[in-house]
């Protein structure tokens, strides 16, 4: 299977175990070798070169019966349109990933492609976020929200370097499609966490069990368009693999208002961090748990006045049923204590949501759940007019 950039070599995360254990298998057949019996993978050239292509679809849906009036479920993301099928993700990429394993010095890359109504989630400034394919929906766009090369140097343990623009390791849900158990999000990967950086990080095991992750990135979601961050995080593995504890942190300044919003033309630039720890565990072979929690803060918010907090608390236990279906249930709670993350109110975010995987067939994922979200301050669905609200979702993954 794909491993999205967020979950690096030091990262063991709930979709990992999930889909590596049973789901979906690494050597599964995409749809196209499926139906051809070929796979351009596969080919000498391509095994001589080390390079990979892959991709997927995903479309879906998210039934929400109180047909609220501004067509939207909230703050729920990505799936925030209402009653209404989309086609979140048409993704590609291309790989040639560094050997770890050698004594050698060796050079990787890879390049991500992604359209559709998830991308608008993923564009940066002065990069992608101008990229428009079908002018007549505002909902559908073309990002790139991976370019970067990787450099593998024989030092010590072996030093890995990554330079350009990559997915974020913090945080414990992600972008792509396959790689999470859920259709819908945390509202911690949405409104408390990055989602991409552009600059350079670095890995280093310090033995079988931690590695080291470090580096300096241009803030959050930027590409150069804010000050330099630190990007950093260690990890922990057991050595039956079964347990194991992600820390990852960022911490640097956030430019709040540009030339032309101050009285003298200059940038104001407030000071923001923020720290992720995900512990998963397995109960037994096909019983997984996960917990995350997130802390952020930020100086001096630009629109109160005063420093800004969040913090959440989430929760994942899956149970693989056999190679094909696997169930899970996610509760999560996020606190906007400002207001400057979510809805501009303090607020109290809850969810909890059960699902299912089910894969009939080696190229073929569905995700199907039900989702209730309550708050206890402001209310936040239905346009405002509602403090509660019940989604039906389901969405099919289709693996090239």
């Amino acid at each position: 299977m794909y491993i999205n950039n967020k979950q690096t070599g030091w990262r063991l995360t709930l979709v990992s175990a999930i889909l590596m254990s049973s789901v979906v298998q690494a050597d599964d057949e995409g749809l196209i070798e499926s139906l051809t019996g070929s796979d351009i993978n596969k080919t000498a050239p391509m095994r001589d070169l080390g390079i990979e292509f892959g991709g997927w679809v995903s479309a879906g849906i998210a039934g929400n019966p109180d047909d609220p009036r501004d067509k939207t479920n909230g703050p729920v993301t990505f799936n925030n349109r209402a009653n209404e099928f989309h086609m979140h993700q048409l993704y590609g990429y291309i790989e040639k990933a560094v050997d770890t394993e050698s004594n050698k010095w060796d050079l990787g890359f890879r390049a991500d492609v992604v359209y559709g109504v998830d991308a608008r989630f993923t564009t940066q400034g002065n990069f992608d976020n101008n990229l428009v394919v079908d002018s007549s929906s505002r909902f559908y766009k073309l990002a790139f929200p991976q370019v970067y090369a990787e450099l593998f140097a024989p030092i010590g343990n072996g030093l890995t370097t990554k330079v350009g623009h990559f997915y974020t390791i913090i945080g414990n849900e992600v972008v792509t499609a396959p790689d999470n158990f859920f259709f819908s999000h945390a509202y911690t990967m949405q409104y408390g966490e990055p989602f991409t950086h552009t600059g350079v990080l670095m890995s280093y095991p310090l033995n079988n069990n931690f590695e080291l992750t470090g580096g300096v990135v241009s803030g959050w979601d930027s590409f150069f368009q804010q000050p330099a961050n630190f990007l950093g995080g260690v990890s922990y593995t057991t050595d039956d693999e079964k347990t194991s504890l992600a820390v990852s942190f960022i911490t640097g300044d956030t430019i709040v208002a540009d030339r032309g919003d101050t009285a003298d033309g200059s940038k104001i630039e407030r000071h923001r961090s923020m720290y992720s720890v995900v512990l998963s565990h397995d109960f037994l072979d096909n019983l997984h748990y996960t917990l995350q929690h997130d802390f952020g803060v930020q100086d001096n918010v630009y629109q109160s006045g005063g420093d800004s907090k969040w913090y959440g608390l989430n929760q994942y236990l899956t149970y693989d049923v056999n190679d094909e279906l696997a169930t899970g249930l996610r509760f999560e709670w996020f606190r906007d204590q400002d207001g400057t993350q979510v809805t501009g109110d303090d607020n109290h975010f809850f969810a909890i949501t059960a699902g299912v995987n089910y894969s009939p067939l080696s190229w073929l994922m569905l995700r199907p759940e039900i989702r209730y979200d309550w708050v206890t301050g402001a209310n936040a669905f239905d346009a405002g007019a509602s403090d509660d609200q019940v989604l039906i979702s389901a969405d099919a993954i289709i693996r090239f």
